[in-house]
């Protein structure tokens, strides 16, 4: 059901490197769910390095405690790396803290090394730079005060320095998702000082900052996959939605009322239903080369006719006014072009990124297909003036890159660099 077929296009050569457990130089036990790695020059060496998250990894004979890997860059690449250890006390007597979920890095206070921020099923955590080859941080500290499964860090108030949201997810008093400003560390003297503030009018649980109506100033994307009744309480537009909040010379406030995004919103293709999980992927960069950030939508509960959780992903495009419906286009493996067909629980969608692979400025669209076959694949399409080209698409699949089989499914495209919700 896939093929693989060569992008020179779009990339010349591809190379494979792949990291396992066991008593490789970077002593990382790669098991269960990864989340996608981060890449920033961590040491301070002129190389960027790769952050990876095994959020369920077993850790010191607890299931699911979760752990997170640095993988140095050097001249020849990927060369050793170090455990990043949570902060003390992280997860005192809480189960399945997977730690790791999310991961997100920027120089938050301009002295030129990165701060990095840590998501979990428990407590935040938050170093800053620059580490050691060992894996130390210049300091580092847990925010007790609230826990968080998702991070979001850019710069919305166009200072050149990224601010920082925490997305707790779905909670008890709000199964939409929170939105919280990070405003600095816990002051032991003093609990409510540097308190994250709370976002009222803004809900989700994954999101990425981009600017895409081209203004200098980031703006903040999120996802609400969930939707029907909760708890008692209702969760996003039937299907899922998106809501974009735009970044101005304040930031983003406090007062600031969503653009709210969906299947039965005018001009974007398809229709909402029950469980489509429209938002349960996020992807930003510029497709056409048009100036303004595009957001790539992935769907991966989408039923493509009968065929239930077949999944597909929408691409928006940015524009002077914002975020627009305007020439969207929806993708799926029924779509002309596109390799393969739909079939039930295939799962398009379950991860997307937009990134320029081949630096003609123009973003390539991503998406990851993680049920597909035994292995799993990611679909790659050209950018182009007119948005992702599905002539000349391909599907790069798991066993294609020499990945082995150690379960019942390799999972390749479950996780890309770019926001994806988890659990």
């Amino acid at each position: 059901m896939h093929r693989a077929v060569a992008l020179t296009a779009v990339l010349t050569t591809v190379a494979a490197v792949t990291f396992t457990s066991g008593p490789t130089a970077a002593a990382a036990p790669y098991k269960g769910a990864n989340t996608a790695g981060v890449q920033e020059d961590f040491n301070g060496d002129g190389y960027a390095d790769l952050l990876v998250g095994t959020p369920r990894e077993a850790v010191n004979g607890k299931d699911a405690r979760g752990s997170v890997t640095v993988l140095w860059g050097g001249p020849d690449g990927l060369t050793g790396g170090a455990t990043i250890d949570p902060p003390a006390r992280f997860g005192e007597s809480q189960p399945y803290c997977r730690f790791g979920m999310a991961m997100a890095a920027g120089d938050m206070n301009g002295d030129g090394a990165p701060e990095l921020a840590v998501g979990s099923g428990c407590e935040i955590s938050s170093y800053t730079g620059p580490f050691t080859r060992g894996g130390k941080a210049a300091s580092q500290y847990r925010e007790w005060r609230v826990g968080a499964r998702d991070v979001v860090m850019g710069d919305v108030n166009g200072d050149g320095r990224p601010e920082r949201f925490w997305l707790p997810g779905p909670t008890g008093g709000d199964v939409r998702g929170p939105v919280l400003l990070d405003r600095g560390p816990v002051d032991s003297s003093d609990p409510f000082k540097n308190a994250p503030v709370k976002l009222p009018h803004a809900d989700g649980y994954t999101g990425r900052i981009a600017d895409v109506n081209g203004d200098g100033y980031g703006d903040l994307i999120t996802g609400i996959p969930e939707d029907g009744v909760i708890g008692g309480e209702t969760g996003a537009h039937k299907g899922g939605e998106i809501q974009v909040l735009y970044g101005s010379a304040q930031g983003i406030t406090a007062d600031q009322q969503p653009r709210v995004f969906h299947q039965d919103t005018p001009g974007i293709p398809g229709a909402a239903e029950v469980a489509d999980r429209f938002g349960w992927s996020l992807g930003t960069g510029d497709i056409n080369a048009d100036g303004y950030a595009d957001v790539l939508v992935g769907v991966p509960g989408e039923a493509i006719g009968t065929r239930a959780y077949a999944g597909g992903a929408v691409v928006l495009y940015g524009s002077a006014a914002g975020l627009t419906t305007h020439k969207s286009v929806a993708y799926s493996q029924d779509s002309a072009g596109v390799p393969g067909s739909a079939e039930t629980d295939d799962g398009f969608g379950g991860a997307v990124h937009l990134a320029d692979l081949n630096r003609d400025g123009k973003a390539e669209a991503l998406v990851g297909i993680p049920y597909e076959n035994t292995d799993g694949c990611v679909w790659i399409a050209r950018g182009t003036a007119t948005g992702p080209a599905t002539t000349g698409s391909a599907n790069l699949c798991g066993k294609d890159t020499g990945l082995t089989l150690r379960g019942f499914h390799g999972l390749f495209g479950d996780a890309l660099p770019s926001a994806r919700v988890g659990y």
